[in-house]
């Protein structure tokens, strides 16, 4: 295992208008907006930097840890029980020093991985994918409506991988006397047992939400400036328009109930109002800033 990893994987869903099954995909993805194309570079910056913020909680030892116990039961594999015992000894006194630093931490991470799922579509095109879901579920097409359903997602997934400090520690010890008594077969089972409890946690962030975030920073900073051009309204009024459509493809998508959303629709159309005729004003994005950050 690597001592700390981010995969970033891109993965493009294309879904078009004419066409919703999962078997008969268009070509060519329906083109995102300029103003999402815009915050791009923000959204990825974003995405990356909370993956960052889970890898900085790797240590050493706790990577050490495992490889150590992968390295026993290579050695068990190969009929080196004393360089088996050499490792689990070393597992051990990684995992005291970890638990001498913290007894209450419950989970040490030692990997993360980072996924990205982006959707190029339309709340149309994937409110036409779920009837056809839907369609599919009544006709006992059970398997096409999963496939269709499957690309219905536009997030970023964290994947965190940890060790159970309430368990494994235990495991580990555990197998030495197994060793002691010749039972090899039952150590061999009881390590790859241990391998197999490190615990996957996965944080889901929604990119529509992200995108939408980024797109009301940019808003509300035309809404504050006085004296805007005629450029700078139609801007501003281009921005609030997308951040409401992203928000409308977050909500169809299922990041949240229609009550979640209302209230941020609510909000965008007085905004929209209070900027009317080149107005300006600050603090009118605090409501709306709140409301989105408790969707997250």
């Amino acid at each position: 295992m690597k001592k700390s990893m981010i995969c970033a994987l891109p993965v493009v869903l294309m879904l078009g208008a004419g066409s919703v099954l999962a078997t008969a995909l268009p070509d060519k993805a329906q083109e995102k907006s300029a103003e999402s194309q815009a915050v791009q570079t923000q959204v990825d910056q974003t995405s990356a930097d909370k993956a960052a913020s889970q890898r900085e909680k790797i240590t050493k030892e706790a990577v050490a840890a495992i490889e150590q116990t992968q390295k026993a039961l290579q050695a068990l594999n190969d009929g080196k029980t004393d360089d088996a015992l050499k490792a689990l000894e070393a597992a051990t006194g990684k995992l005291e020093l970890i638990l001498a630093r913290d007894p209450k931490l419950a989970l040490v991470p030692v990997n993360v991985d980072m996924v990205t799922y982006d959707l190029f579509a339309s709340v149309d095109t994937v409110k036409a994918a779920i009837k056809e879901a839907k369609d599919l579920l009544d006709d006992g097409k059970v398997q096409d409506a999963r496939r269709l359903m499957s690309n219905l997602a536009s997030e970023v997934v964290i994947s965190t991988t940890s060790i159970p400090l309430a368990t494994y520690p235990d495991a580990i010890k555990a197998i030495s006397p197994l060793l002691d008594k010749g039972e090899t077969e039952k150590a061999k089972l009881a390590l790859q047992a241990a391998l197999n409890t490190l615990v996957v946690t996965a944080e889901v962030v929604p990119l529509p939400l992200l995108r939408s975030q980024h797109m009301l920073a940019a808003a509300e900073v035309l809404a504050e400036k006085e004296k805007r051009s005629e450029e700078d309204n139609q801007k501003l009024d281009n921005l609030l328009k997308a951040a409401d459509e992203e928000l409308k493809l977050a909500e169809v998508l299922g990041y949240g109930s229609k009550k979640d959303f209302a209230p941020l629709h609510e909000q965008i159309g007085k905004i929209k109002d209070k900027a009317s005729g080149g107005k300006s004003g600050k603090g009118w994005f605090d409501e709306l800033k709140s409301a989105l950050k408790n969707l997250f």
